[in-house]
């Protein structure tokens, strides 16, 4: 096993303990853990070579005379044949032939590329089915301009692992290595992620390790060491990434899709269904360092979502350097907002029922609302203290995938709160000191929904249907007779959610895109340089009551000031920092007023006052 990782080390782009691995021209290692299996047999192309077995489970074939693009897939004892869980690629659907991928046959265009700063970030998260008519990776290169010239610096990719039929938000991904064949070849992706950054924008990836989708995942089959049947996830059996075999499997994922497709960070999904208390060090935390120390000299950013609000992964050093990850989804600050723009309490949004304006401050000042407290959803105390951490170590939002998509119709909201909140909130969210990502076609006021749509057939189908109208009665916006809930498997449901490509061009679109481009230019000259050296929270509350909304932050490289009135009357402007940096509308704040859906932001440079 070293000598053919080392040989391929030497040769090849980034060597893999699992899948097919060229190690010299022509002659590719494949290589598959299965303890449960006493004989594998290699078909490829039309020749099947059994393959040898170590005492460990592996199984192994070194091949030669094997081109890229060669179809293979793997035989078990019984005759099935299943597809290589560590494919790099599938010639179709994710139970069909997988392929061998050179992966030193793209030519990088801007292969200097080292990435950007985080503290330059602004994400934009989009789902590549549905981000264009075509939904391929190739297409998405035409709105590269369109994000780039509006000030986006981040491009973040739902999950693109392979998962089954053509149609899906990419979560039950279960050939991990494979970019989604629907969206295009491994070619193509990279040709995205290579366009991307000859246009400034850092690539981001969505992963997910905490679970594998319901079909396609043959790894219980092969290997059920895999997994531990007596714990269990929302999602099934729990992962044992505890045995090397697993462990391996992941960390070098996370390793690929950095160095294979260049890259820029991953956001890690629902970190909280990572258990790993076996390990002497968890998971988490060896992929973090690993990370750091193999691509020291690239900006790497490391983001999670993580419903616990802990702070752990995420502390700095004495430097202020990231040492494993950068930054938390802040679920905390799109929850409070939500209930603070439309007054929904269902579901959980019940913990940011009470002293709602109070929530969002805190958020605002301090990184997370629930800081130790009593969650009523859950009955337990939820979080830890974030004060400490610096306010790029959140990522913040006032709508994403989850949070349109967990609605029974997908609403956005701007559906929901109407445009005038909305643009309150978007001012609020763009130039907070906090990392803001928006949802595709937030910039130009898109009002089509995301709905939860999958391509699955027969009882899968049937399942995932009445499961998800079941979820839905938790959540608000439900509200509807059961069968009026789209079904997530029809082909409508899914082309629903295309964004409409032609609003931007439309004068309302334009008047969206405006505003933003205005934001984010507001963002790049006067906050980034504020956040740069900020090394705590920095914030203070100044006022949180009856619709109004003020925080002041104070940085070692500047002063910045908000207020934000979404209730029924106009406010006394609170006394803010600086000098005004932004209104809106534009005549917000005269008279020393704050009207109703305005906001006012100020700023002092050059440090503290």
């Amino acid at each position: 096993m070293t000598s053919a990782i080392q040989a391929a080390s030497e040769f090849r782009a980034f060597p893999k303990t699992w899948g097919a691995e060229f190690v010299a021209a022509g002659e590719v290692r494949f290589r598959l853990w299965a303890p449960g299996q006493k004989e594998v047999v290699l078909r490829l192309g039309t020749s099947e070579t059994p393959m040898s077995r170590s005492d460990d489970g592996w199984f192994e074939l070194l091949a030669t005379g094997v081109s890229a693009g060669a179809e293979y897939c793997f035989v078990l004892s019984d005759g099935m044949t299943i597809p290589d869980p560590a494919s790099r690629g599938q010639k179709g659907e994710v139970n069909g032939t997988s392929l061998v991928i050179d992966p030193t046959n793209y030519e990088w265009q801007n292969a200097a590329w080292k990435g950007r700063p985080w503290e330059e970030a602004v994400v934009y998260e989009f789902h590549v089915g549905t981000f264009t008519q075509e939904g391929t990776f190739r297409a998405a290169i035409e709105k590269l301009p369109h994000l780039a010239e509006l000030g986006i610096t981040a491009v973040e990719i739902m999950p693109v692992a392979q998962f089954a039929g053509n149609r899906g938000w990419g979560y039950d991904g279960v050939l991990l290595y494979a970019p989604h064949s629907a969206y295009g070849t491994p070619e193509d992706m990279k040709a995205f992620v290579d366009a991307a950054h000859g246009h400034g924008l850092m690539v981001l990836l969505d992963v997910v390790y905490n679970h594998f989708g319901p079909d396609g995942n043959y790894l219980p089959l092969v290997a059920p060491g895999f997994f531990h049947p007596e714990k269990h996830t929302p999602w099934g059996a729990a992962i044992a990434y505890e045995t090397d075999a697993v462990r391996r499997f992941f960390i070098e994922n996370a390793l690929y899709w950095l160095e294979e497709y260049q890259i820029d960070g991953l956001r890690f999904d629902a970190i909280d269904q990572i258990g790993d208390d076996e390990s002497e060090k968890h998971i988490l935390v060896e992929i973090g360092e690993r990370i750091r120390s193999e691509l020291p000299d690239r900006h790497i950013h490391l983001t999670t979502e993580d419903a616990r609000n802990i702070t752990s992964l995420h502390e700095r050093d004495a430097d202020g350097g990231v040492p494993r990850f950068t930054a938390e989804w802040n679920d905390d600050l799109h929850n409070a907002i939500h209930v603070y723009a439309t007054g929904e309490t269902d579901g959980y949004y019940k913990d940011f029922a009470d002293k709602t304006e109070y929530l969002v401050a805190r958020t605002l000042a301090e990184g997370f609302a629930y800081q130790g407290e009593m969650s009523k959803q859950s009955g337990e105390a939820r979080g830890v203290t974030s004060t400490g951490q610096p306010p790029v170590a959140f990522v913040d939002f006032i709508q994403n995938h989850d949070q349109v998509g967990n609605r029974a119709f997908g609403d956005r909201l701007l559906t929901l709160a109407g445009p005038e909140k909305v643009k309150a909130l978007l001012s609020m969210l763009l130039l907070s000191p906090h990392i803001p990502l928006l949802f595709m076609g937030e910039e130009f006021g898109e009002t089509r929904p995301f709905q939860f749509f999958t391509d699955f057939h027969g009882e899968l189908a049937k399942a995932v249907r009445d499961g998800r109208r079941r979820e839905f009665e938790g959540h608000a916006g439900h509200g509807h007779e059961e069968e009026e809930i789209p079904d997530p498997n029809a082909e409508t449901t899914f082309t629903d959610c295309r964004l409409d490509w032609a609003k931007p061009r439309a004068a309302e679109g334009a008047d969206w895109m405006a505003l933003t481009r205005q934001l984010l230019t507001l963002r790049r000259k006067i906050i980034v340089p504020m956040i740069r050296t900020a090394r705590e929270s920095g914030g203070t509350i100044l006022e949180a009551a009856d619709g109004l909304v003020a925080v002041h932050w104070s940085f070692p490289d500047g002063e910045l000031g908000m207020a934000i009135n979404l209730g029924s009357e106009a406010k006394p402007l609170p006394d803010l920092p600086g000098t005004p940096i932004h209104s809106y509308p534009p005549e917000a704040g005269t008279g020393n007023r704050l009207d109703v859906n305005s906001v006012v932001v100020t700023a002092t440079t050059g440090g503290r006052a």
